[in-house]
């Protein structure tokens, strides 16, 4: 598939009808009998060096069937000023962001520091990771709003590009807010860690 071909198939995802999550990619920046330029492990290892804040994506019910979806991202960031724009970072075979793309708007929820476990229970597969979670829902999208966040951000899907074996989703946000007190949740060579130290 080229990029043509998956751009369209990502933006097919914020279509009605239902969606499966795409196959992994066959991608490559180099033929079959070159060296790849890069160790994937040692591309995780240095691009590790570098701190992200830990948010959670969330989407629906509101005003739709089912329940709610979710998963774990550091891959996110803010974009534009002017529009309000934010991006995320999902993997092009995850089965949370085809439910995200069919509800087209979702809320970004900046994990504090003490979450760490809502963390790791949203970063699991195939769980339900809503169980035992407290939320209230984001004031335009409805999407779940968790308790205890740092920051909050509810958004409507702008745009989605291909990148790899990744998507990168762009949303317009409607609204925002933020708790104004504590640490954010931190991820920093393989583990969570805390503003001036670990």
């Amino acid at each position: 598939m080229g990029h043509a071909g998956a751009a369209a198939a990502a933006v097919r995802y914020l279509g009605p009808r239902p969606v499966e999550a795409l196959p992994r990619p066959e991608l490559r920046c180099v033929r079959e009998d070159e060296r790849a330029p890069v160790d994937q492990a040692e591309f995780r290892r240095v691009l590790g060096s570098f701190p992200t804040g830990v948010t959670v994506i969330t989407a629906g019910p509101a005003g739709a069937p089912g329940s709610p979806a979710g998963f774990a991202c550091q891959s996110f960031s803010s974009l534009s000023l002017d529009p309000p724009l934010v991006c995320f970072m999902v993997g092009r075979t995850s089965a949370t962001w085809p439910r995200i793309a069919r509800a087209g708007a979702f809320c970004v929820n900046v994990l504090a520091a003490g979450q760490g476990d809502l963390c790791r229970a949203f970063a699991v597969s195939g769980a339900d990771k809503f169980a035992g979670v407290a939320y209230d829902p984001a004031p335009v999208s409805g999407a779940p709003r968790l308790t205890g966040a740092a920051a909050w951000i509810d958004c409507t899907v702008h745009a989605v590009h291909t990148g790899g074996d990744h998507l990168i989703v762009v949303g317009r946000v409607d609204a925002l807010g933020a708790a104004g007190t504590g640490e954010p949740l931190l991820f920093h060579r393989g583990r969570f860690a805390r503003l001036g130290g670990d």
